[in-house]
């Protein structure tokens, strides 16, 4: 296993991160405990969650993921070996919070309660602001984005919540704190609030990047490497896609899309295209199309940790394998020369 810094904390994440989003869901509690035991075998010492899972979210499965990392916890005993990120949710769940669910203080306050209640720990290493309040551009709103809002509101609120979790950290219940789903424009306003009034550092940025989503390589890539603030990269699988199984409409029985009650943005002719051409580069340097993909996510230099989940043991097993796989330089140019025909695939 590689690790790497996060932030400017000194703590050392593993560049293979777990995500845990299936759990309580595709995924029951005990295959949970058998992902965490295998992972750590490993050497991941980074895992990911969030009060929202599992996923596809629902009123049922609301916590269920935390729940399932809480009593894998309690039984191994074993919390200063990981390092741990939850977090909280923004606006849109009529679940939450009896549909009120915001990131302001008397959300963040009650989330981290419950939280840490069903993590079954006292302190959670790494808490995270899972989707803005305004609008943003991912989970499928990149072509309708409009960044119109107040600017002195917004900036109130982000300074009423840095000191929410200045308040957290006193108090021992979070280490760090972080960004996710942020734009560049979010993540600099947050960082230099911070800087203006003492207050806590985002140490990260969780955003969605893979070869199908490469949104972030721009001003946020800039944004990561220079001010110290990496991404922890989510679906760099794209949810599967980048597999291949979910080609030509496909859904297998079981798979996160065949789930799915939500309209799923990226499947469509042009996503199609780009993953049979991925998976020709593949094919051609005698690789694993998943493992490709994710090496080509652990190479970034503004990465973090890459975020696996998988609902099989079999699947676990490849993924964390990656790390192992390195790119030469020709795979590089030749995924280069499929994105330049598909940037943009949804």
């Amino acid at each position: 296993m590689e690790y790497r810094t996060l932030g400017r904390t000194g703590l050392k994440v593993s560049l293979i991160g777990l995500g845990t989003m299936t759990w309580g869901n595709q995924n029951t509690e005990s295959d949970g405990h058998a992902q965490m035991d295998y992972a750590i075998t490993q050497g991941i010492n980074f895992f990911d969650t969030a009060e929202m899972y599992a996923v596809p979210p629902s009123a049922e499965t609301y916590g269920a993921t935390e729940a399932i990392i809480g009593t894998w916890l309690a039984s191994r005993k074993n919390r200063d070996k990981i390092i741990l990120a939850s977090k909280i949710a923004g606006p849109g769940l009529s679940w939450v919070r009896g549909g009120k669910a915001r990131i302001d203080r008397e959300n963040i306050l009650k989330a981290i309660e419950d939280s840490l209640k069903r993590l079954q720990t006292d302190y959670i290493d790494l808490y995270q602001l899972h989707w803005p309040n305004r609008e943003d551009y991912h989970f499928g709103n990149y072509w309708k984005y409009s960044p119109d809002f107040e600017t002195k509101a917004i900036e109130d609120n982000f300074l009423e919540v840095l000191q929410t979790l200045n308040d957290l950290v006193k108090s021992g219940k979070i280490r760090h704190v972080g960004l996710s789903n942020e734009t560049a424009w979010g993540t600099l306003q947050y960082l230099r609030l911070a800087e203006k009034h003492n207050l806590p550092r985002m140490q990260s940025i969780q955003n969605e990047y893979s070869l199908i989503c490469r949104r972030f390589d721009h001003d946020l890539a800039e944004v990561a490497m220079h001010e110290e603030c990496g991404l922890l990269a989510w679906s760099p699988l794209s949810r599967g896609i980048l597999s291949g199984k979910y080609l030509d409409g496909a859904r297998p029985p079981g798979a996160r899309l065949s789930l799915e009650t939500r309209h799923e943005h990226r499947d469509g002719v042009k996503t199609n295209d780009a993953v049979k051409s991925y998976m020709g580069v593949a094919k051609k340097h005698g690789l694993d199309v998943c493992q490709m993909a994710l090496a080509f996510v652990n190479q970034k230099p503004f990465v973090t940790s890459t975020l696996i989940g998988a609902t099989t043991m079999e699947q676990l097993k490849t993924n964390i394998d990656s790390i192992k796989l390195k790119l030469s330089n020709d795979v590089l140019a030749d995924i280069e020369s499929v994105r330049r025909l598909n940037p943009v695939p949804y």
